[in-house]
């Protein structure tokens, strides 16, 4: 195909619209291939949603191709030389290249994250050993988006070299250096308006939180974004703003993060276990899903249904977050990550004093147990924070034999190197153990293959492995003299892979069980109205503990009665807050109420109906603004603490 010669200006825009046209492409495969979580987008919310990302893609190629802009803009003849248009191009095909290599990445990632990857993902895994091998097995299971990747480059190669730049029309050099200079100033000018996304002074710069225009719901927004823009907006990550929805006295009456005990039960040192499970979404446990397959549904975790038998556990439980970075502050130091996970923001070094540092004070013993090579995404460095004296990772373990080759030791081994480590402790003690196996790539070990059901997901079989070595640990625990004066704690970091609709929608992505098991018998019950979330795990256990100091937890003690009658759950998404109070859950920006629905009746999200319940959007309304203006002032000022 023989190229076309025109000037050099058309063919700069050619190419910067050859880009776009790719970008809308990769949008329609990011569709395609997801189809299963966009299933409710209608037609007209798809065309909607497709004309909305115009705005997000024009963003993100004026991003992308900033250098190349500027060497076809720059007022000199040489520019239209062969020699520096074939430098010019290479830039132009790598830096492309890499971006449609994001988007195409986000087609499967976004499965396990639901949301689109942004900077703190490269922050995430910084430390991490292994993550070439990672990658690779990522690559392998997902074989299908290289030639999907190959097939975009080689698209956006034949369309590049579909036009030639010629030699300026403008041969009087005291012409064409004023001419060409106005036209650089009118570029800088249209790439400053295409980055913000609009002419006018008063535009603020187009952010992740836009998305809100052109979607229904917020698991939607990943449709509208693309993976180029998500990280270009999150590489500088901010500050918080300092929010005054309400005035100071006003605020203590409607939320406080500070708990102060109101009886005088003396302290009851009981040991406590915590135990997070990689990915246990709460649709993959049968005892908490009596409503799926008309009664049918046996979910994949038959030692996780018997405890629950003997367990207080809740109909309504949510994560905080949808990485495992999230989970660790949620639930160790009842602080949630809302629009940045905690762990990586600029505040990520306040004062806190998580649940271990509470207890240390008492005289346990706290430690915490992650299979990962030592520094995995810094839980090692969190755990310290937040009080632990005693990290327990990989090394720790030292029998590399039962390393799974890809994120750690495997969960049955290093649960009973956890129990038997437990077991030389003095007591009481506080323990926390992050599973590993439930995750991608979903394997399981050799000799267990073909022992639990495969279910309809790839993560259904090693949720059953997990779920078995969970049975091991009780088995070798339950021998133990300790094991009676313990108060265990059984939550999940987020969910993963699920097969229901309920569990697709904005709220179902935080679906996770809490439960809590005490061997004594003195805690049982099924709680079906009230929701609790992974920051009321410390509040609750301190309160178990007749913990009798005050300290500082965003979430609420669920056993507490004078509290739990105002207790509420808050989880954030793609620019989005859900407030949920009872049966009810709102979805706002913060500054304005999107969406009411009452989840426990319309658990699929499918009837908006604030516009017939103005007094529950005012009251959620008023609780999220109260607890988002709690959140950012206490970590702006660095006020995480209780004074003594």
């Amino acid at each position: 195909m023989s190229k076309k010669t025109v000037n050099i200006h058309i063919v700069l825009l050619l190419h910067l619209l050859f880009m776009m046209l790719l970008f809308g492409l990769c949008r329609i495969l990011f569709y395609l291939f997801n189809l299963e979580l966009f299933a409710d987008v209608s037609f007209k919310g798809l065309l909607r949603i497709m004309y909305g990302g115009l705005r997000f893609d024009l963003t993100a190629v004026l991003y992308t191709n900033a250098l190349y802009i500027l060497a076809q803009a720059v007022p000199f003849r040489f520019r239209c030389a062969d020699s520096y248009q074939k430098c010019v191009k290479w830039i132009y095909y790598c830096t492309n290249s890499v971006a449609l290599a994001l988007n195409c990445i986000d087609i499967i990632y976004y499965r396990f994250t639901f949301r689109r990857t942004t900077w703190s993902v490269f922050d995430e895994f910084a430390n991490d050993k292994g993550n070439f091998a990672l990658i690779l097995q990522f690559l392998w299971d997902y074989w299908y988006i290289a030639p999907v990747l190959t097939g975009l480059i080689y698209i956006m190669t034949k369309l590049y070299n579909l036009v030639k730049a010629g030699k300026p029309f403008i041969g009087n050099n005291f012409v064409y250096y004023p001419v060409n200079l106005c036209i650089l100033a009118i570029y800088a000018g249209l790439f400053v308006a295409g980055v913000r996304g609009g002419f006018k002074p008063s535009t603020r710069p187009i952010t992740i939180s836009n998305v809100g225009i052109y979607i229904e719901k917020p698991i939607q927004s990943g449709l509208v974004l693309n993976t180029p823009f998500s990280i270009y907006r999150t590489l500088e990550r901010s500050a918080y703003p300092r929010l005054e929805f309400f005035d100071n006295a006003t605020l203590e009456t409607l939320y406080s993060p500070v708990h102060v005990r109101k009886d005088s039960a003396d302290f009851t040192p009981k040991n406590v276990v915590i135990i997070i499970v990689e990915s246990l979404s709460k649709e993959y446990i049968g005892a908490l899903n009596k409503d799926l397959d008309a009664g049918n549904y046996q979910g994949y975790t038959p030692f996780i249904d018997s405890l629950i038998t003997a367990s207080y556990t809740f109909a309504h439980s949510f994560a905080n977050g949808v990485k495992s970075i999230d989970a660790m502050p949620s639930i160790l130091s009842s602080i949630p990550s809302l629009s940045e996970p905690y762990i990586l923001s600029i505040y990520s070094n306040n004062t806190i004093k998580g649940i271990a540092a509470l207890l240390s004070e008492k005289g346990y013993d706290c430690s915490f147990f992650h299979g990962a090579p030592n520094g995995s995404m810094g839980f090692d460095v969190f755990a310290k924070s937040s009080g632990f004296t005693h990290y327990y990772g990989m090394n720790e373990y030292g029998a590399n034999d039962d390393f799974d080759g890809r994120w750690g030791i495997w969960d049955e081994p290093f649960l009973q190197f956890t129990a038997q480590t437990l077991n030389a402790k003095p007591q009481p003690f506080l323990a926390s153990v992050f599973t590993l196996s439930s995750h991608h790539p979903f394997i399981v070990p050799q000799r267990y293959e073909g022992k639990f059901p495969k279910g309809t997901e790839q993560i259904h079989r090693c949720v059953g492995y997990t779920d078995m070595a969970l049975r091991r640990f009780f088995e070798t625990a339950s021998q133990m003299e300790w094991f009676h004066n313990t108060l265990f704690v059984i939550t999940a970091d987020h969910t993963n892979q699920v097969a229901y609709e309920k569990s697709k929608t904005s709220a179902g992505r935080f679906y996770v069980p809490v439960i809590f098991y005490d061997p004594s018998g003195n805690l049982k019950g099924f709680e079906a109205t009230k929701t609790i979330q992974q920051i009321d795990i410390m509040p609750t256990v301190l309160g178990r503990l007749n913990y009798d100091k005050p300290f500082f937890a965003f979430g609420f003690d669920v056993f507490d009665n004078d509290t739990v009658k105002e207790s509420f759950s808050i989880n954030y998404l793609n620019g989005f807050y859900q407030i949920y109070q009872n049966n009810y859950v709102l979805i706002t920006n913060a500054n304005q109420p999107e969406t009411l629905y009452n989840y426990h009746d319309d658990p699929l999200l499918l009837n908006n109906i604030k516009d017939g319940f103005p007094d529950v959007v005012r009251r959620l309304d008023t609780l999220g603004k109260a607890f988002i203006q709690t959140y950012n002032n206490k970590l702006i000022n660095n006020d995480m603490t209780v004074s003594e």
